[in-house]
């Protein structure tokens, strides 16, 4: 694990494969960090150079004092790609992990060539709703929602161990960060924006996502032309760690389809 330090926080990153290949880049969600990638990375090609932080807030990055703006979370990613001299680079994005894709490609296209948007839509939900978890997670912490959150993110299907191992990933979420990003993921209203990008773009979406059900990742891939929408039958929120096979799969068709 690196570090990089922008003003007044800390990026943790991690890059695997190829220092020279083509980049990918995955960018986990909320209340997650870069290990949801673990079992994915040594199913995609070997030529690939793989790019994966923690979002500030989360996992090993520093937590500043919330709110933050979506433009603050999209330009830590700015930053750490010119940082580390990448353009480019195929972009995947899982849940806040995929506005922050949106929020990238809508304004550095030199850095982003395709997008991945993973269990994300344009707008993740309403502000009050938002705003009322927040207030929760201050009063209570994160243990007083966390229980029902991975119940509506994890497919039926999925393992009990997939549950246990990441309800303490959740709970170990720092406040500051839980709140600084649920109040980005609030004030975001990326349909205008996103209707105006134009690059290979690969949506996927799990069929019991109950977090960003599938129909708003369908409303999202429709506003920009020729997005392909891939679906997890049966998967739920983490589709990287429920159904690893299958997402690394649809991704290593993705990466093939556009030369990368």
């Amino acid at each position: 694990m690196e570090f990089a330090t922008f003003d007044d926080h800390t990026i943790a990153y991690r890059r695997d494969g190829a220092p020279d290949g083509p980049c990918v880049v995955l960018v986990h969600g909320l209340g997650m960090r870069m290990e949801i990638w673990d079992d994915i990375i040594p199913l995609l090609p070997s030529h690939l150079s793989i790019l994966r932080y923690d979002i500030r807030g989360h996992g090993a990055s520093s937590a500043p004092d919330a709110p933050y703006s979506m433009g603050a979370l999209v330009r830590d990613a700015e930053r750490l790609l010119d940082h580390l001299h990448l353009r480019d680079t195929l972009f995947v994005g899982h849940g806040m992990g995929g506005l922050i894709a949106q929020g990238l490609a809508i304004k550095r296209l030199d850095q982003v060539r395709a997008l991945v948007l993973s269990q994300t839509a344009a707008k993740m939900g309403y502000g009050p709703k938002w705003h009322a978890q927040i207030e929760t997670v201050r009063a209570k912490g994160l243990a007083a929602i966390s229980a029902d959150h991975i119940r509506l993110a994890t497919a039926p299907r999925c393992s009990d161990d997939v549950r246990r191992h990441w309800q303490p990933v959740f709970d170990a979420t720092v406040t500051e960060g839980y709140c600084g990003c649920a109040a980005a993921i609030a004030g975001t209203d990326f349909y205008t924006p996103t209707s105006g990008l134009r690059l290979p773009t690969l949506a996927i979406a799990g069929t019991n996502d109950r977090i960003v059900p599938a129909d708003m990742v369908r409303e999202t891939a429709d506003l920009i032309p020729g997005t392909e929408v891939k679906l997890l039958r049966q998967g739920g929120h983490y589709a990287p760690v429920e159904a690893p096979e299958a997402y690394s799969g649809i991704l290593c068709d993705f990466i093939q389809a556009i030369g990368h």
